[in-house]
């Protein structure tokens, strides 16, 4: 141990020092199983690194203790606790501080990374001399804080574009993008990649030897940040922000590419004006909702977590009917690693399926070498002999009650004992289907969302006789599959569609009016969602559409419009057959261009937003979710509900009960009952948060 270092007591950090003179500081966050920065840990840091500048190593290597990744970023607690309080900006000042007195020790730095390293633990990398990553695939490196409605404020915003260039610094910034190491290595990120086993040894040896960058990457690095190049940069910069996020929505790209834009001087100029752009950004609406979204999904993935481990764990899958839904979640089924049985009535939709299968595994198993093992993972099974080995079964065959009843009927006797049975209905009761299984505790709902490979949710659809380890073990399955698992109530639409159908409906009811559907998608896009409705029904098809439309209106109580009160003519169901309410080419819709003088209705948006709230409060209301937190998950990650409002009832709570209320009783005087407040709206749930 260095004598700078004598008598000092660590909790997160342990020093030793190695026979060449190199000092390695491993980090093993107390209390935790994963390394983040909180205050007491940067505090404890900086008060190492005060001492190790008096008395300073040959080297300095800083590693993790951990086995699970390199550092996770901030403790996202903590920078939750310090917007309520209003001292995010000293935290900021803390983090910047603490990486700058790393960066100016007057000996040679190297991080050793090996796994994740995000957000603070890039930051902390940058302010190091030199980088070392391991070649496992676990090894990614990434700055995600757009991702929170902010952007690195310790450091990294200022030391990114210095180390590898503006272009590749603000595409890992801009995007919340992680690298792998030898992509990291390749934009001048990290100077050696290495084996695991060797990394330590590696960093220490890079620290006493040193290393000169490629000219042409130190060039590139010291051309875009010029003063001139960053105002002709910007611009660009800006023009492709714009055409994924609206300014009013997602601040913290455009406030990032600003803030390098002007800010001039030195290092601790440059991060002064970081400091000064992330607070202001982490006072957002935008920051304090895209914290929560952060929150709503650990807890979602946490529902597959201790509870779910305990129960025997699903390794094979059988999937009856290979349409889209059904092809689409035995092939990432078996992309996640469980072997899947794929049977339909016959070979033809099997094969079909496969085909779109091996797209998929063409685009996600970059290495060709594994695609085969892959591939040899899902197999064609027209008999249905693998029923009596899986140990779950998912039906996603037509929308049609008697059917399914009837399907199950043949497969309940081939059941394995610990087997489970699972619908992908998308709207019909649970109650409908539970009647007549002969082992209702191990039958429930499993209804994921298209496309399968993009759509993060999976609703596990309850009822009353279904047992709870059966829902544990499929919210642990959703994990073993990398999908978030929410458990609603087996009541029409569930939860997701029971809030896009109104949505959706009176989208179709204005269409109906000879509103334009460009006119309605721009509205709807312009609140913040992902697509607009009219695209949306299309997209689903209006086949589905129509099929849901008849089992959620009378339960909603709601007309259906021409256009979905029946089947659509043969191909003309939207997007799958090119041709719906809009025409497709390319998988992508020919909008009309709306006349230049034309305006919309000015309650267009509340038409649309405001149907979908008001079923909200009501699914809330009749317990459908366990609590609003819940509810704002379901439709955030199965819709893609404006991420930056915090799903519906947090946008409720943010306008103001009274205000939405009063905006749905315009709108009933004006359009119809159908506006009509809906039941729960008195809950204290709407009020709070």
């Amino acid at each position: 141990m260095l004598a700078g270092l004598d008598g000092l007591r660590f909790s997160h950090w342990q020093a030793q020092s190695r026979d060449d003179g190199v000092l390695v500081l491993a980090f093993d966050r107390a209390g935790e199983s994963v390394n983040t920065f909180a205050q007491d840990v940067l505090i404890e840091l900086d008060t190492l690194l005060e001492r190790l500048a008096l008395d300073p190593p040959k080297a300095l290597v800083i590693r993790s203790a951990k086995a699970k990744g390199f550092i996770a970023g901030a403790d996202i607690r903590e920078f939750q606790a310090f917007d309520a309080k209003g001292t995010i900006g000293d935290s900021i000042r803390r983090g910047q501080s603490t990486f700058q007195r790393l960066a100016e020790l007057p000996c040679p730095t190297v991080a050793a990374i090996h796994g994740f390293c995000m957000g603070g633990g890039t930051e902390i990398a940058l302010a190091c001399d030199y980088r070392v990553a391991s070649n496992d695939p676990s090894t990614k490196i990434g700055l995600p804080e757009v991702k929170l409605g902010i952007y690195p404020g310790w450091g990294g915003s200022v030391r990114l574009p210095r180390l590898v260039g503006a272009p590749a610094a603000f595409d890992m910034m801009l995007t919340g993008r992680a690298l792998p190491a030898k992509a990291a290595r390749g934009i001048g990120l990290v100077d050696k990649v290495v084996e695991p086993a060797l990394l330590v040894d590696a960093a220490a040896a890079l620290a006493l030897k040193g290393t000169t960058r490629p000219f042409k990457q130190r060039a590139l690095a010291r051309l875009t940040n010029l003063w001139p190049v960053r105002q002709a940069l910007a611009p660009v910069l800006l023009k492709q922000v714009a055409r994924k996020a609206k300014k009013a929505h997602y601040p913290a790209p455009y406030a990032l590419i600003e803030t390098w834009k002007r800010a001039s001087g030195d290092t601790r100029a440059l991060l002064s004006a970081e400091r000064r752009s992330v607070v202001k950004l982490a006072g957002t609406s935008t920051a304090r909702n895209l914290t929560r979204v952060f929150f709503l999904m650990e807890r979602l993935k946490g529902l597959g977590g201790k509870a779910g481990a305990q129960q025997a764990p699903i390794r094979r899958v059988h999937v009856v009917g290979a349409g889209v839904m059904g092809g689409d979640i035995a092939a990432w089924s078996a992309y996640k690693g469980l072997e899947v049985t794929l049977q339909d009535r016959e070979q033809g939709f099997i094969d079909k399926a496969q085909a779109r299968a091996a797209k998929l595994f063409e685009k996600k198993v970059r290495d060709e070498a594994k695609r085969p093992e892959v591939t040899a993972r899902l197999r064609s099974d027209l008999a249905g002999d693998g029923i009596a080995e899986a140990d779950l079964v998912i039906e996603a065959i037509i929308e049609n009650a008697e059917a399914k009843r009837a399907l199950y009927a043949t497969i309940e006797p081939q059941l394995g004992h610990d087997a489970l049975l699972t619908t992908n209905t998308s709207s019909i009761p649970l109650d409908e289907l539970r009647a007549h299984v002969q082992r209702p505790a191990q039958f429930a709902g499993l209804h994921y969302f298209n496309p399968v490979a993009s759509m993060p949710l999976v609703e596990i659809v309850h009822h009353d006789g279904v047992a709870e380890a059966t829902i544990q073990r499929l919210a642990a399955f959703c994990k073993a599959i990398d999908k978030l698992p929410v458990p609603v109530a087996g009541t029409p639409g569930f939860l997701v569609n029971r809030l896009l159908f109104p949505y959706m409906l009176e989208a179709a009811t204005a269409y109906a009016e000879g509103i334009p559907g460009a006119a309605i998608d721009r509205a709807a896009v312009d609140f913040g969602m992902p697509m607009g409705p009219i695209e949306l029904i299309d997209t689903v098809g209006l086949d589905i559409a129509s099929g849901v439309g008849q089992e959620l209106a009378p339960f909603l109580g709601l007309q259906i419009p021409a256009s979905l009160a029946t089947p659509p003519e043969a191909g003309k169901r939207g997007k799958k057959d090119g041709q719906g309410l809009y025409t497709w080419e390319d998988g992508k819709p020919k909008k009309p261009d709306l006349p230049k003088d034309y305006r919309a209705p000015e309650d267009l948006q509340d038409r649309l937003v405001l149907p979908l709230l008001n079923e909200a409060v009501a699914a809330l209301h009749d317990g459908v979710v366990a609590d609003a937190d819940l509810l704002d998950a379901g439709v955030i990650f199965g819709t893609g509900f404006a991420p930056f409002r915090g799903g519906p009832i947090q946008y409720i709570r943010e306008t103001g009960v009274d205000t939405v209320l009063e905006r749905l009783r315009t709108l009933q005087a004006r359009h119809g009952d159908r506006f009509a407040p809906r039941p729960g709206w008195d809950a204290a749930a709407l009020r709070e948060g």
